[in-house]
């Protein structure tokens, strides 16, 4: 009996030990506005599996694809308020958070994919993800969502194909102003709303990577994908600064570094994705691929490098090392 009774007390302690472990784990949800197989969902899981097995569990990120927990603006605002851990944006949309990153999304401020990538993987990258950090989110990562092309019911082969055209752009001081440069009429739309505002003609064009094509069934209801390339605005998975100061400074390194591998995991793929993209487009849903003379597009919005690098001196020197780092 005396036996039994130690047995029960062993395996009690036991439980109420695994118990305590389980409820010690603390959950981050992550919201974003892409679908389930789209390739930063499956990066971010990635990092969310790599998170926690640095952590030994003790962190499970949960990943929330296709908006569920508000659009992409809100999660913004839930992240800054505390009553959302994670949120996947982008730089564009962050250019009203935090104005470093309208560095980053200049068009043409990048000379190649290459250039891009030094510039996020290093000083300059960890430079834009810290800025915030007052704000009350900080950035963990970018995840490259390739060069942005324009796509509609025309093809596009110099500015003056946009002169007069409603063009969907992101509620982004940058892309607004980028479209009026090469005589567009911008028109923010909230991302969920693009599919119908294309079909009905509410607007003519969008600006957008190839994946909108396919992931989001634009190719349905556009003729023309237009490879001009003007932009390579990336994904940024950003934390909320409670969640972040929470953290044991050992589990910010492990978010870190879980954050750097997802960012690399991302970018072997997402090249193979888009042109599967453009193919599948193309093949399947009848829509026309031309490839564009950049040299015109680039004159009309230079203009705006100097723009933006008067708005602070932030900004001009962030500008000056990237323009640096081409080199």
């Amino acid at each position: 009996m005396a036996h039994l009774t130690r047995t029960i007390a062993l395996a009690t302690t036991a439980s109420l030990a695994l118990g305590a472990a389980a409820q010690a784990q603390t959950l981050l949800r992550l919201n974003h506005n892409n679908p389930a197989d789209h390739p930063t969902h499956i990066s971010m899981e990635f990092m969310g599996e790599r998170f926690a097995e640095l952590t030994d569990n003790a962190y499970r990120i949960q990943v929330f694809p296709n908006a569920q927990l508000g659009t992409q603006r809100e999660s913004m605002e839930l992240v800054q308020n505390c009553a959302l851990e994670m949120a996947r944006s982008n730089a564009a949309e962050l250019e009203a958070f935090e104005p470093l990153y309208s560095a980053i999304n200049l068009p043409f401020i990048f000379a190649s994919e290459d250039h891009f990538f030094d510039v996020i993987d290093g000083e300059v990258g960890q430079t834009i993800l810290n800025a915030s950090a007052d704000k009350g989110f900080l950035g963990v990562s970018f995840l490259t969502e390739g060069a942005r092309s324009f796509y509609g019911d025309r093809p596009v082969n110099s500015p003056a194909d946009l002169a007069g055209v409603n063009i969907r752009v992101q509620p982004s001081p940058s892309a607004i102003r980028m479209v009026e440069l090469l005589g567009g009429n911008p028109t923010p739309i909230d991302w969920g709303e693009l599919y119908s505002a294309l079909q009905q003609g509410v607007v003519n064009m969008a600006e957008n990577n190839p994946t909108a094509l396919t992931s989001a069934r634009h190719g349905e209801v556009v003729d023309y994908f237009s490879l001009n390339e003007h932009t390579i605005i990336p994904s940024v998975v950003v934390i909320s600064s409670c969640a972040w100061d929470a953290m044991s400074e050992e589990h910010q390194q492990a978010l870190r570094a879980a954050a750097l591998e997802s960012q690399a995991f991302h970018r072997e793929s997402w090249d193979a994705i888009a042109q599967a993209s453009l193919d599948t487009a193309q093949a399947e849903m009848g829509v026309e691929i031309n490839t564009v003379e950049k040299g015109p597009f680039i004159e009309a919005v230079l203009p705006m490098h100097e723009e933006v690098a008067a708005q602070s001196p932030a900004l001009a020197e962030l500008i000056d090392s990237i323009k640096a780092l081409a080199n």
